[in-house]
């Protein structure tokens, strides 16, 4: 594993706390996953529309730094469009899977998927575009 992945990982505090964790099966091809607990309902059965979202920009944007890192560089969003398709329910194990649609020098932009495996069902689809800037602007490599 990179070491600019690694560093990701370390600092991503936010994406532990939600028990996001994920797979590089090569440059740009991320698989996510999540499952569902208490701690993320908003209803006493859906998930909160704000942990689909979080889970998105991981799916992309990690697909976007796997991208870029060997290059010493990291990524930040720009922006994202999400489209929630299903609720995302207690128990569902969920899975993300990304696609690079186009690399450029400094913007890439990834699209993704979101799906329940154990019900097979699709959570949510999104596009989001990312800008690659030096890892040493933000320390984490020197």
């Amino acid at each position: 594993m990179h070491p600019i992945i690694k560093k990701y990982i370390e600092y991503n505090n936010f994406g532990r706390h939600l028990g996001l964790h994920f797979n590089i099966v090569e440059p740009g091809v991320v698989q996510h996953y999540l499952t569902i607990t208490k701690e993320h309902l908003a209803t006493p059965q859906a998930a909160h529309g704000g942990v689909i979202s979080a889970m998105m920009d991981a799916v992309l944007g990690v697909a976007a730094l796997s991208m870029v890192c060997e290059d010493l560089k990291i990524v930040s969003t720009v922006e994202f469009k999400l489209n929630y398709l299903n609720p995302a329910l207690l128990g569902d194990e969920l899975s993300g899977a990304s696609f690079i649609e186009q690399k450029g020098n400094r913007i890439i932009v990834v699209s993704g998927t979101i799906k329940a495996a154990n019900r097979d069902v699709i959570i949510s689809k999104g596009i989001g575009t990312f800008n690659a800037y030096p890892a040493a602007k933000v320390g984490l490599i020197t």
